[in-house]
């Protein structure tokens, strides 16, 4: 699929799921996107869970959301702090309430869930926060990949491929 010059924004912060990651940006940079990555530091280096590090392009609040299609947010333990972040909460979302698609898996929920943007969603995670999704007011499922309208959301690194097909397939048809 030709994603060709199509924008999408990834955040990172320390321990997240190195798979989670780096597999979803690696895919979309190979379908033509531009993913960029805000950390709380623009130029800051973030060490995954397994000690793979990833850069920051911009800082959380230098991320304009209207420049973006694609919201991505890796799992691990990094969700937990991303979450700490209003700018981090605003941009999801502003750019859930104009449409745009957000990918999330394993344990992201947790920032989709402090943006308030789940009720009424049918979503999946790793099991671990399912609880957490529910008494947000999803309705979660164990599948390998759930696509609610503009929210893409997966369970953990094994259904990498389902999701990213699905996250292509779900930009490819705006």
């Amino acid at each position: 699929m030709d994603l060709n010059g199509r924008k999408a924004l990834s955040f990172v912060h320390h321990d997240f799921e190195d798979l989670e990651y780096w597999y979803p940006v690696y895919r979309l940079r190979e379908a033509g996107m531009i993913v960029e990555t805000a950390g709380e530091k623009a130029g800051e280096s973030y060490r995954g869970k397994y000690g793979v590090p990833a850069t920051s392009d911009i800082a959380f609040p230098d991320a304009e959301p209207a420049e973006y299609e694609l919201l991505l947010v890796p799992g691990g333990w990094a969700p937990d702090k991303l979450r700490r972040f209003p700018e981090v909460i605003e941009i999801t979302k502003r750019m859930n309430a104009d449409g745009k698609v957000i990918g999330q898996i394993c344990h992201a929920g947790w920032v989709l869930i402090s943006a308030g943007i789940l009720n009424g969603k049918r979503v999946t995670s790793t099991p671990g926060i399912r609880d957490d999704m529910t008494n947000a007011g999803a309705t979660w499922v164990n599948e390998a990949v759930v696509v609610d309208g503009n929210l893409v959301s997966s369970r953990r690194p094994p259904d990498l491929p389902a999701y990213l097909a699905a996250l292509i397939e779900t930009l490819s048809k705006r």
